[in-house]
């Protein structure tokens, strides 16, 4: 219910009110918030990797796609040490 309040509440009101109101901590809790933030981890991710080694396997991508937030965020760390896509492919197999 709560990310029902920010969102609507974020439509009429500015972001620095709503926040003072609601709490951060209410809304990183909100299924909203999170999706919202595991959908940005990931664009930016795949682009870095369509980047770092261009043609990347679908089933790849698609096993990307499926890791949290919190996952997202370590591979971004990790994939600056990847030299090959094996090293992507042995990340995600111990995920």
């Amino acid at each position: 219910m709560a990310g029902c309040v920010e969102i609507l509440a974020g439509l009429w009101f500015d972001k620095d009110l709503v926040r003072q109101f609601l709490g951060e901590d209410i809304m990183k809790e909100s299924v909203i918030y999170q999706d919202i933030v595991q959908k940005e981890a990931f664009k930016l991710i795949s682009r870095q990797l369509r980047r770092r080694f261009s043609d990347i396997d679908a089933s790849l991508v698609e096993q990307v796609r499926s890791l949290s937030a919190e996952q997202l965020e370590n591979l971004g760390e990790e994939l600056l040490d990847f030299p090959e896509i094996a090293d992507l492919v042995a990340w995600l197999e111990q995920q």
